[in-house]
């Protein structure tokens, strides 16, 4: 899987952390208390990141690092 990236803008983030546990912890280094929100039922990472004022392109970094893929 090295070289592949798993994690993209478009999918949900209640999706991200049940499929990567571990994901929690990325969130909640960028400011985002995803896994008590009801807003990650249905929200993608594109949205979240839009809403929290963070960058789309360091959260995604930051996720496929954290789930062992290498972010594009």
């Amino acid at each position: 899987m090295e070289g592949e990236t798993l994690i993209t803008k478009d999918v949900v983030i209640s999706a991200i952390l049940r499929a990567y546990p571990q994901a929690q912890v990325v969130f909640i280094a960028h400011g985002m208390g995803c896994a008590g929100c009801m807003g990650s039922l249905d929200e993608s990472l594109e949205s979240g990141a839009r809403l929290h004022g963070i960058s789309l392109a360091h959260l995604l970094s930051d996720l496929n690092r954290a789930i062992g893929a290498e972010a594009a």
